[in-house]
């Protein structure tokens, strides 16, 4: 079962991840910080998908490139879990434009731009529940104990 601490977060592999061989490198970030992969899979996005997932942009200037540009190639949807999971993968993420991005992040490694950004990533509770229902059914979603949890996070459990 999940820790009653435990967040979930969808991170989006968008298309320029995918065409620039990155998708091992950006999973192995998130696993080595601790968090577990609770859902994976590979889609091709709709324009249906994208119109919900970007709404907020719907009526800017660049909504017609970005929806391009998240139909140029399939991308990868994960969602991951851990105790803080949403600002942790943040943190390992970066700011929107790669350009403003610290080195070490994705985005500061990978990034030069808002657009091409290489990964989605949820930005609070409630965001991160409403993408994960648009992307997963409950059936893709799987609860498990990662073996290393508790090392992970002994402080989090208030264990020293």
């Amino acid at each position: 079962m999940a820790h009653a601490k435990e967040e979930q977060t969808l991170i989006i592999m968008k298309p320029d991840a995918l065409q620039r061989n990155l998708l091992g490198e950006i999973i192995h970030r998130f696993e080595r910080k601790g968090l577990k992969i609770v859902g994976l899979k590979m889609m091709q996005l709709a324009d249906v998908l994208v119109d919900e997932h970007y709404a907020h942009h719907k009526e800017k200037p660049f909504f017609a490139g970005l929806k391009k540009f998240m139909k140029a190639s399939p991308v990868v949807v994960v969602v991951l879990s851990g105790i803080n999971a949403i600002g942790a993968t943040r943190l390992i993420v970066g700011p929107t434009r790669g350009y403003e991005a610290d080195a070490g992040s994705i985005r500061g490694d990978f990034a030069l731009s808002g657009q091409s950004n290489i990964v989605h990533a949820s930005d609070s509770l409630e965001a991160a529940a409403e993408e994960i229902k648009r992307f997963f059914t409950r059936d893709e979603l799987f609860d498990y104990k990662r073996n290393d949890f508790d090392f992970v996070h002994s402080d989090e459990l208030g264990e020293e």
